[in-house]
């Protein structure tokens, strides 16, 4: 026997939950809750990975006071091109607040306001997740730290497990589960946003492997303002950014929330954009530092003080991270048009709450939290349901490239070359602003060519189950995920949220209807409605 036998690992449980940010923990957790055995597998270590792990977010929480709702509501829904829905944005502020007391019950050190009451909205990245790690453990989830997934396994009854490889251990892993929750998170296309470097959208790749349809793709082009000497995108604290050029004239229109084109059509025509953080009054500078200490490390090592001095800012993508496509879920227990298949957090769409633009950091951590934790209760009544068939199935791998235990003949420096020549073409059509922020058909025709016959060349290869053949499973996922993109962005002929077409600079009350997109190599585009507008909107919601 091998010493690759010896360290393959094979399980058995109820629900496997891929990902270990907070999605995939509060659905660990809830699954847990409702009497499954639960395993969790993360590409990285869960607790410290992704984009929530190393720094602060705000959170969508609202007391369940009607004004108060209503108003956080309508914002996001005239922000979002009329796309979110009410229903759903209900149920994920109810969840959400129900989620943030219970943090605050389990010991979170939420700070207090003047009046001495715990302020809930927001939580910072490290405590949070070294919190949830802790929860998820003591409710008796098997953890497999960076373990990442290269495939999922099914039967004719739907999905049943998945494989993977098991980076630090060696060798593979196995799960056989009555259900699988994918809680991969976004794509951010390898651009080095901070917490970034695991998202490239594996979980859609996953998912449309088994059958399951993507939502909102074209709502995936999501840029953030970062300086250009760091990685970290915290838009928010640019809504206290006044922006200059060299000479300290201001660059009239941009900003931080609808002003972001203005910066791209300077940076795409040679011209910098500075900013300075001079609209933030001073009583709240130090407030501004606790709520994100690593926003401030980068200009600190330079002597830079961000509130009084000028700094370079550059756009950098975050794709599906910032963005709202994702994963088509058809239910409340956000479970998939595959049986046994469920999706939360940034891999699902969060078209459901944000429409068109982008869930930021506030909608995306409330929605993280609570469909994670739908998902996690959907999948564990799932499994109830499933009952004794789930322990004589035959399962197979669904990948869509052919993996393989064996080396090939061909040299793994030549292999690991490819693979950053295939992320390099992928980069290419995706980080330019002139291709994906700002669209138009001949772009994104000439853009699809290439990724199509991109994706011929993967599909055609071999890829190893080691950490040479994640890389290319990687590169396969990104591929797939701007095709979907591209190709849900030619059917919105129109602008809406953040997708903007040049060719069709106005929306079209005629196109309020979500896309949905599925198929590897060729791919259709579906139209679906969208519930009728939120009552107190309705008269100006076209």
């Amino acid at each position: 026997m091998s010493v690759q036998q010896l360290n393959d690992l094979v399980l058995d449980t109820d629900v496997l939950v891929i990902g270990g940010g907070p999605a995939g923990t509060w659905a660990a957790l809830t699954a847990a809750g409702n009497g499954a055995k639960v395993v969790l597998v993360d590409k990285g270590y869960c607790g410290s990975s992704g984009a929530t792990a190393p720094s602060g977010t705000g959170v969508w929480y609202v007391k369940p006071e009607e004004k108060l709702r209503e108003e956080a509501k309508g914002s996001r829904y005239t922000l979002g091109g009329h796309l979110a829905e009410s229903r759903w944005m209900d149920q994920v502020l109810d969840r959400t607040y129900e989620n943030m007391n219970k943090l605050a019950a389990w010991g979170y050190p939420f700070p207090l306001d003047d009046s001495g009451t715990p302020y809930k909205r927001g939580l910072q990245g490290p405590e949070y997740m070294k919190l949830m790690r802790k929860l998820v453990h003591k409710a008796g989830v098997k953890i497999l730290d960076h373990s990442p997934a290269v495939e999922l396994l099914a039967d004719e009854h739907g999905v049943g497990g998945a494989t993977g490889v098991r980076l630090q251990a060696g060798g593979t892993w196995t799960v056989r589960a009555g259900a699988v929750i994918i809680a991969t998170g976004g794509c951010a296309f390898l651009s080095k946003a901070l917490g970034t470097n695991v998202l490239t959208g594996d979980g859609y790749l996953f998912a449309a492997e088994a059958g399951a349809e993507l939502s909102g793709m074209e709502f995936s082009n999501a840029y953030a303002i970062s300086p250009t000497f760091s990685s970290v995108t915290k838009t928010a604290y640019y809504r206290y950014a006044s922006f200059y050029y060299e000479d300290g004239t201001v660059v009239e229109g941009a900003g931080s929330t609808r002003g972001r084109s203005v910066i791209a059509r300077n940076l795409l025509q040679g011209r910098q954009v500075y900013a300075r953080l001079d609209q933030a009054p001073e009583d709240i500078h130090r407030l501004l530092r606790v709520g994100q200490t690593n926003f401030f490390l980068p200009f600190d090592r330079l002597g830079i003080n961000p509130f009084t001095d000028k700094f370079p800012v550059t756009l950098r993508l975050e794709g599906t991270v910032r963005g709202t496509g994702g994963i088509h879920v058809i239910d409340e227990s956000c479970a998939t048009i595959v049986p046994g298949l469920y999706a939360a957090g940034d891999a699902a769409t969060r078209e459901f709450i944000c429409g068109g633009f982008t869930g930021g950091g506030s909608h995306n951590a409330a929605w993280a939290m609570s469909s994670g934790s739908f998902a996690g209760g959907g999948a564990a009544n799932y499994v109830k349901k499933l009952g004794e068939r789930n322990e004589t199935r035959k399962l197979r791998g669904l990948s869509s490239t052919t993996l393989t235990h064996r080396k090939t003949g061909t040299p793994e420096a030549l292999t690991a070359s490819r693979t950053q020549e295939r992320i390099q073409a992928v980069r290419d059509e995706v980080a330019p602003y002139d291709r994906n922020l700002f669209r138009t058909d001949e772009g994104l025709s000439q853009s699809l060519d290439r990724l199509d016959d991109l994706w011929k060349d993967i599909r055609g290869s071999v890829s190893t189950r080691d950490a040479e053949g994640v890389k290319a499973r990687e590169t396969a996922a990104m591929t797939a995920t701007a095709r979907w993109m591209y190709r849900s962005a030619q059917a919105r002929t129109e602008t809406r949220g953040m997708h903007k077409r040049e060719d069709y600079p106005k929306m079209d009350a005629a196109q309020r209807y979500r896309l949905v997109a599925g198929g590897l190599d060729d791919i259709r585009v579906r139209k679906v409605e969208v519930a009728e507008p939120i009552a107190a909107l309705k008269e100006g919601a076209h």
